[in-house]
């Protein structure tokens, strides 16, 4: 399976892409953040679904890239360019997949800033080829393994959220996608791209590398559980101890 996030906050966007793929008992690594250059700008792509239409499809997109002299200023034009290869890609392959049962479930987060886009974009593009905005009010997408990392964006992101506490979300939603599933492991890559940055800055980091960060995340939910106020609880524990901590 996969994780990725993208996030768009008031001072930039992040991305992250887990690289664990499981075939039956096979496991592998394989890169699920791709950097493209266009018209000058860096800006990125992250997959989940079927491989081979994701090889494809980027395959496709890097092609016409290079053979068509347009040069793109917004990012939504990227979007819209990848979305027609994803378009061709399933009508290519889409009857030979549905003939062996294989659906056609490719879906992208596109991120990055071209020469007129005032600030960071970030798009989600669904497998008809269609996209979506981030908006301010849900400032996420995931894609893939999308329901363990949800709770904690969904109670801490903002738009207001600094960068750098976007970074350690992102990070602490994979973490909560890791612990439960076996799919979805490190090393992780990381792109980041603020608003006074000419291209995004990526990064692979191995599990080691973040181990004293999940380490002290860890500690820190302990220290939480055992501080938490049980008041309430006391009808139900009265033969027990409990925290009688003041909320």
């Amino acid at each position: 399976m996969t994780f990725c996030v993208g996030i768009k906050v008031n001072e930039g966007i992040v991305a992250l892409a887990d690289t664990r793929i499981v075939r039956g008992s096979e496991q592998v690594n394989k890169q699920k953040l791709a950097e493209f250059q266009h018209a000058g700008q860096g800006l990125f792509t992250m997959t989940s679904g079927l491989r081979s239409v994701r090889d494809k499809t980027l395959t496709y997109v890097d092609e016409t890239l290079r053979s068509e002299d347009v040069a793109r200023d917004r990012l939504y034009q990227f979007a819209n360019l990848f979305g027609d290869q994803l378009r061709r890609v399933k009508n290519e392959d889409g009857p030979s997949l549905a003939a062996t049962n294989h659906s056609f479930n490719l879906h992208a987060i596109i991120g990055g800033r071209l020469a007129a886009d005032q600030s960071p974009q970030l798009f989600y593009v669904y497998p008809e080829g269609n996209w979506v905005e981030v908006a301010f009010d849900s400032p996420y997408f995931i894609i893939g393994r999308t329901y363990y990392g949800k709770p904690i964006l969904d109670r801490l992101l903002t738009s207001d959220t600094p960068l750098s506490s976007a970074v350690a979300l992102a990070l602490l939603a994979f973490d909560a996608t890791s612990t439960s599933v076996t799919d979805v492991g490190y090393p992780i890559d990381v792109a980041v791209l603020g608003n006074s940055d000419a291209s995004p800055r990526f990064h692979r980091y191995t599990e080691p590398d973040l181990a004293d960060t999940i380490a002290y995340w860890n500690r820190s939910l302990a220290e939480s559980l055992q501080s938490l106020p049980m008041n309430w609880a006391s009808p139900i524990l009265s033969n027990h101890s409990y925290n009688a901590a003041s909320p």
